[in-house]
């Protein structure tokens, strides 16, 4: 075995790790918010691993300009769809109060007139 191999498998092992953990933790947490929590960060991670290691492999490939894509890409628009997805949970009084240490969107006035305290 040489080197680029030895380091693909562990790029791909840590991203198939993580993405593991984050998907016991979408099972797990008790709210919208922490299974957000879950499903963005250690999945977004455990993507990039996979791909890096992908890249790693198929370096010199046509294939690796699509990897990249693929990985901007969730960069890009896995932060949008967390605050959007934290957002609706908030608007639909799906969160836990008793989670929550301090209530930002209820001090920019984005509270809804008829959620519960």
């Amino acid at each position: 075995m040489n080197i680029p191999d030895i380091i693909t498998g562990v790029l791909i092992l840590g991203g198939s790790t993580l993405a593991l953990t984050a998907a016991i933790g979408i099972v797990r947490f008790p709210d919208t918010l922490s299974r957000m929590h879950a499903a963005t960060k250690p999945q977004v991670l455990g993507l990039l691993l996979v791909i890096a290691g992908a890249m790693i492999r198929l370096r010199g490939n046509a294939d690796v300009g699509m990897l990249v894509l693929a990985g901007v890409f969730t960069i890009i628009t896995a932060p949008v769809i967390a605050n959007r997805v934290g957002q609706l949970a908030y608007r639909e009084q799906n969160i836990r109060d008793d989670l929550l240490t301090r209530d930002e969107m209820a001090e920019l006035g984005e509270t809804d007139p008829h959620r519960r305290r």
